[in-house]
């Protein structure tokens, strides 16, 4: 294990990781205690730059990587020769469908959910939540959230902490998500396990209007305008 790596792709030097592998090419492939790649670690750590400068020296990719990056034909392939691979962990703990939920995007989540991705896996690790839960978490891409919806995901399911979906969207200030959430049957006044609601949330990280919004939701029905959103 190569630790070195992992710290200076936490602390974005980018020209020191790209002297160190191209004095040492097998540092590309490097991986942690818990079996997670330097190339999936710059995903989590959204360091872009060095994400693909490993991406162009890796080795062949495996599921977990390729549903982050939301990389299709290789995601494809390594389905076709094991249908099984969609329901694997992650030595960290999540599914290929947390993770393309979180980062690779709709298709990817569109693939793996025709492939028998679970929509209600729940992570091996402290966060204990959902896909739906790492799409908010992480892109809020509202495709993203649709699919998981129509595949059955729980709106109302708890994380970690008792935090549900609509916490997520309210704390990262997502309204557009909210309303989606709110429309297809998310409970406004959800309390968490610090009696906190999605509102609470949303005006302690500053997003007033949607705080009010939210307020306002948990004494009415969804209206026109989110039916629309369905």
């Amino acid at each position: 294990m190569s630790t070195h790596v992992f710290d200076m792709i936490r602390r974005g030097q980018s020209a020191e990781l790209a002297a160190e592998v191209e004095a040492r090419p097998e540092l590309a492939g490097a991986r942690n205690a818990q079996g997670v790649s330097a190339l999936l670690w710059t995903i989590y750590t959204r360091q872009a730059e060095m994400r693909d400068f490993l991406r162009g020296r890796a080795r062949e990719l495996d599921v977990f990587e390729a549903a982050a990056l939301g990389d299709l034909p290789t995601l494809r392939a390594i389905l076709d020769a094991d249908a099984s691979a969609a329901q694997n962990f992650s030595g960290d703990g999540w599914t290929p469908l947390h993770l393309a939920a979180a980062f690779g995007g709709p298709e990817a989540v569109r693939l793996l959910l025709e492939r028998g991705g679970e929509v209600h896996a729940v992570s091996r690790n402290p966060q204990q939540n959902q896909p739906l839960h790492a799409a908010l978490a992480f892109q809020g891409d509202l495709e993203t959230i649709r699919q998981l919806l129509d595949a059955g995901a729980q709106l109302n399911a708890t994380q970690a902490g008792g935090f549900a979906p609509l916490h997520s969207a309210a704390s990262g200030g997502r309204r557009e998500a909210a309303e989606l959430l709110v429309a297809r049957g998310a409970e406004p006044a959800l309390v968490d396990h610090q009696g906190k609601r999605p509102a609470d949330y949303a005006r302690l990280r500053g997003h007033t209007e949607l705080a009010e919004w939210l307020d306002g939701a948990g004494r009415s029905a969804p209206d026109a305008g989110l039916r629309a959103k369905l």
